[in-house]
């Protein structure tokens, strides 16, 4: 029997530029679903579970920010302040146009998980209210908190990265109505 390759972008982790990275980030993301969706199933202890989830959201958290973000899509993002004054401001970052090469099947991976994690943690923060169970709505706060702090983080990444890369092209190759046209039309064949 002979198997067939899937299509380049589709979502089969075999395509991928950086699998272990991929699967790492995969993992993270569910984990702290399946711990919180499943741990009565375990144990009766709800502080262990809460603990659980939060370390794994943690985890989730600095390993999207810090290494998923960077190796799949080129992005990263973090959050400096200015000794004198105090303020904060967020800083983003992206691979220089030529030199990373995005795989579609590592960016597809990425945007569908980021953007719905925050979803299902959406939807069980309805359930918890409308189960009368208040005690676990610390820990989806939390989970909301982080999961949509690198979602809005990533999104602007990628816009100023969007922004960066028209305005090189537009200055490089002079045609700026040309340049900004296929960005956009290539942006919605490449998620």
């Amino acid at each position: 029997m002979e198997q067939t390759q899937p299509a380049p972008g589709s979502l089969s982790w075999r395509l991928s530029s950086h699998p272990i990275t991929l699967l790492t980030f995969l993992g993270f993301r569910v984990s702290s679903l399946l711990v919180y969706l499943f741990g009565l199933l375990f144990t009766d202890n709800l502080v262990m579970i809460f603990i659980i989830t939060i370390l794994l959201l943690a985890a989730d958290f600095y390993y999207l920010k810090n290494i998923a973000g960077r190796r799949l899509v080129g992005l990263r993002w973090w959050n400096e302040v200015d000794p004198s004054t105090g303020d904060s401001h967020w800083v983003f970052e992206s691979s220089e146009p030529g030199t990373k090469v995005i795989n579609a099947t590592d960016s597809r991976f990425f945007w569908i998980a980021i953007y719905t994690q925050p979803l299902f943690w959406i939807a069980l923060a309805v359930v918890a209210v409308f189960s009368f169970k208040f005690i676990w709505l610390p820990l989806v706060a939390i989970a909301l908190v982080l999961t949509i702090t690198n979602s809005l983080a990533f999104s602007r990444c990628d816009k100023f990265s969007q922004a960066s890369n028209i305005a090189g092209s537009a200055f490089n190759g002079g045609n700026l109505a040309g340049s900004i046209a296929s960005n956009m039309v290539g942006r919605f064949f490449t998620r």
